[in-house]
């Protein structure tokens, strides 16, 4: 009997660990795939927003590759109950999936502060493709525009939104900008350069209530005066999606809890992407870590071991990188560590920015803060994420490097970091293998190309 593989959610983790099963299985078993709605990537969403792409390139996934890859689709429906017990999944509509495994990868949610008037018109999250289309049907050259919440997914939308002529502040509850990512003097940089480019920043500010006056928007203030606007963003966090779990007997802190090769506690149930609290590959605690590149690993990791191959998962790195009006802002690995030796170099001529965190003779974290312009600051970024990673020992390159803070090159290159990191995969094949994969009669695309493997 085939085995029966069951995935729950529709993003980046789902669709890895779809792909990578038939890589392995070349459509030897069934696949069952549940998602609320059709499969895009969440990541180009601000490019849709900024006119750069259509909303056909949105979706990474439509219903002729599904069948292609041999998947049995339930698109719009949602998972409601998960009995672990008899290995059976139950949909919105009462349908019940019998599994020998399943992935739970049901993502994140965009959620709102308790503030009165948070739900009315003209109020807009930005997380999901619905909430890009109506942002698009609002926003307008000209109309004021505030966005709350100054951190990673606000940020990831402030040049669309400059870019459509619209005029935008930015109000931030906490004292700096960028609170989860940079540290204070970095975040000052950064809101600098935004005020320059006509944007309007307000932190320490916390919002009471939200009316409407006029036609517009009235941001009451618990101090100063009220922020007139014709739309906001609510940009205020996000929120794992896990409640239908309870009852399952899943193990659940911040996330569900998972071992090496991304199992929960119950053996035949993984969990990737935003929902799953793993390792965190430089300081070996257990995190939730909500960013693309995680899901996309945790998804070819969980597809591999749903197909029978015995994979462990190093963990993953925390690490943002986003781009403010061409300036290059990015954070690796324990960048807020205290209790850490720390090398700090500012140059406000150059709007650069680095601060280097020492355990020792291993760089344990990095804030890095440059223009996108300047060569040495996108090769920079990759190098100090190579050296976080990988934990190499550059300590008899410390001194240099606090002599020469914008000096990546030399130490990246004598300690051998790339020889250190070239090995590293995280399956024993790159993620578009070199053969093709052909999904009885039918060629699917797997990874970002195209590979057959013939089932007769």
């Amino acid at each position: 009997m085939a085995k029966r593989h069951v995935i729950v959610g529709g993003g980046t983790a789902g669709l890895n660990a779809v792909t990578t099963i038939r890589e392995y299985d070349g459509g030897e078993s069934e696949i069952s795939w549940v998602s609320d709605e059709r499969t895009y990537s969440r990541m180009v969403l601000p490019y849709y927003l900024w006119h750069t792409i259509s909303e056909s390139h949105v979706f990474t996934a439509n219903a002729q590759r599904m069948e292609k890859l041999g998947v049995q689709s339930f698109i719009g429906r949602t998972a409601t109950k998960l009995d672990t017990a008899n290995n059976t999944l139950t949909l919105d509509d009462e349908t019940v999936l019998e599994y020998d495994d399943i992935l739970i990868a049901t993502g994140s949610r965009a959620i709102r502060p308790p503030i009165p008037g948070v739900d009315g018109r003209a109020i807009h999250s930005f997380w999901t493709l619905d909430h890009c289309r109506a942002v698009l049907q609002e926003i307008k050259p000209g109309c004021e525009l505030v966005v709350v919440g100054a951190g990673f997914i606000s940020f990831t939308i402030l040049n669309s939104i400059i870019a459509q002529g619209a005029k935008l502040t930015v109000v931030e509850v906490a004292p700096q900008i960028l609170p989860r990512m940079v540290d204070r003097q970095g975040a000052e940089l950064v809101q600098k350069w935004l005020e320059k480019h006509g944007v309007i920043v307000k932190t320490d500010v916390r919002i009471t209530s939200i009316e409407d006056a006029d036609g517009r928007k009235k941001l009451n203030l618990q101090t100063g005066d009220p922020i007139m606007a014709d739309l906001a963003i609510m940009a205020t966090g996000i929120r794992a999606n896990l409640e239908w779990l309870e009852g399952s007997g899943i193990t659940i802190n911040q996330g569900i809890v998972v071992d090496d090769h991304l199992r929960s506690n119950v053996a035949n149930v993984y969990a990737g992407g935003d929902v799953a609290e793993g390792k965190n590959a430089v300081t070996g605690a257990m995190e939730v870590h909500a960013i693309e590149p995680t899901a996309m690993e945790h998804g070819r990791v969980i597809g591999a071991n749903m197909a029978g191959q015995d994979t462990s998962y190093r963990g993953s790195i925390l690490m943002n990188i986003i781009d403010v009006q061409h300036l290059e802002v990015a954070s690796f690995g324990e960048w807020n560590a205290t209790n850490v030796e720390v090398i700090e170099a500012f140059d406000e001529r150059r709007n650069a920015y680095r601060k280097y965190l020492w355990d020792g003779d291993v760089l344990k974290g990095a804030i890095i803060v440059g223009l996108a312009s300047d060569i040495w600051v996108t090769n920079d970024v990759g190098m100090l994420k190579g050296l976080v990673q990988s934990k190499v020992p550059v300590g008899a390159w410390k001194e240099h490097m606090r002599r020469n803070p914008w000096d990546i090159r030399r130490p990246f290159v004598a300690s051998h970091t790339v020889t250190r990191l070239l090995p590293q995969r995280i399956l024993d094949h790159p993620s578009v293998p070199s053969g093709e994969v052909r999904v009885g009669r039918f060629m699917a695309r797997s990874g970002a190309g195209e590979t057959e493997v013939q089932v007769d």
